[in-house]
This record gives C-alpha cells, sequence and structure tokens, in this order.
C-alpha cells in the first residue's frame, strides 16, 4: 500500500506540474485550482507513504520519477526538446534512484 501512495503522489505531481505550465503563470484559473488541487492532494498522498518509507527514499524516488515523467510530459504534450546534457541528467537521477533502491540497506521492502 505504501507504494501506492507513493505511486499517487508521484502521478498528480506531474500532472500539478503540467497544468501549472498550462496555468500560464496563474493568469488561467481552471487550470490553476487543478494545480492546487493535485499539489495538495499530491502531499496528501505523500505523507501516508512517508509513514514507512523512509524521507530519504521515498523523496529520492518522488523526486527522480517525478523529473523523469514531467520531462516526458514536456517533450510529448508540450514539444519541448531536450538536448543530450539533459538526458543524461535525467538517467543519473534514474540511475541514483535505482541504486538506492537495489542497494541501499536504508530501505525496507
Amino acid at each position: 500500500m505504501k507504494y501506492l501512495f507513493l505511486g499517487l503522489a508521484i502521478i498528480l505531481e506531474v500532472i500539478g506540474s503540467s497544468f501549472m505550465k498550462v496555468s500560464n503563470g496563474f493568469s488561467k484559473v481552471t487550470p490553476s485550482i487543478v494545480m492546487v488541487v493535485a499539489y495538495l492532494v499530491s502531499f496528501y498522498f505523500l505523507s501516508l507513504a512517508l509513514k514507512s518509507i523512509p524521507l530519504g527514499i521515498a523523496y529520492a524516488i518522488w523526486g527522480g520519477l517525478g523529473i523523469v515523467l514531467t520531462a516526458i510530459i514536456s517533450v510529448t504534450i508540450f514539444k519541448q526538446s531536450l538536448d543530450l546534457p539533459a538526458i543524461v541528467g535525467i538517467i543519473l537521477i534514474v540511475s541514483g534512484v535505482l541504486v538506492m533502491n537495489l542497494l541501499s540497506k536504508s530501505i525496507s521492502h
């Protein structure tokens, strides 16, 4: 259940970030409201996940996967491009999350 809560937190954070872009600097009301609600619910689910996942591990997964998903949305929906350094950086972030989850003694599955 803890990873379901974390997954929902990640998805809602990505939705919030995407609607922040669509809100055009908070000048559009509906996207701004969607963004605020998505972030609030995201933090709620993150807080539930933190009941049983260590903070450092949960935040690394939340941030890392959020970055990857947001980058995918920026390329596919907003037609923005990523250069080679951005792609390498994203790969390094994913690698760090994988190392923490697969090799760290700090996490209990």
